[in-house]
């Protein structure tokens, strides 16, 4: 496993988006880390604490394993606010 594939500039061929070598070790400076490279099924998200473990286990540390909690704690907030209200919602009633 590679670092590469957490990262939301991984391609399908195995390149990076950026035109960067891919490491051979578990460190990239450019790393930038996306909930669905660690949850692929949105429904399999529990929590930060959920993906910050997959991190750890995975040898993530550093400045690397700080874009991941940043990144859990954004899709944490993102799940926590109210859906917006639907247009029909404001249907005036007789």
């Amino acid at each position: 496993m590679i670092i590469c594939e957490f990262c939301l500039q991984y391609r399908q061929d195995g390149k990076c988006e950026l035109g960067l070598n891919i490491p051979k070790g578990m460190s990239c400076r450019e790393f930038d880390p996306g909930i669905e490279k660690f949850c692929s099924d949105p429904k399999d998200y529990v929590n930060p604490g959920q993906i910050i473990q997959m991190a750890i286990f995975f040898g993530m540390k550093g400045a690397m394993l700080k874009k991941v909690k940043l990144m859990a704690a954004r899709e944490e907030s993102a799940r926590l606010q109210i859906p917006a209200l639907q247009s029909d919602d404001y249907r005036v009633r007789d």
